[in-house]
């Protein structure tokens, strides 16, 4: 098995990831090889909190432009990691 901080790169921080914490919803960028039971298993362990669900997404890398030379960022993998109710993640609390 991975290392839990191996699997969650960082938190989401976007105006659409803080309306879902109303939800009980939580946005992280994850590693694009994990699976939903990996991220499930690293969540719970890292911040002690129950998982209902786990849906995930891989985001394609947009075309950027360094002096007229293209290119693209990278590919990323993004998950939104649902809590059972009364469950919160701490770190999300001052947004």
């Amino acid at each position: 098995m991975k290392d839990p901080r191996d699997v969650l790169r960082k938190p989401l921080i976007t105006e659409k990831s803080t309306s879902l914490i109303e939800d009980n919803k939580y946005t992280f960028q994850v590693d694009p090889k994990a699976n939903k039971t990996e991220i499930k298993q690293a969540v719970e362990s890292i911040f002690k909190v129950k998982v209902e669900k786990v849906n995930t997404m891989n985001v394609k890398g947009r075309m950027k432009r360094v002096r007229n030379i293209p290119g693209r960022t990278p590919d990323t993998k993004k998950a939104i990691v649902t809590l059972k109710k009364g469950d919160k993640i701490e770190i999300f609390e001052g947004v």
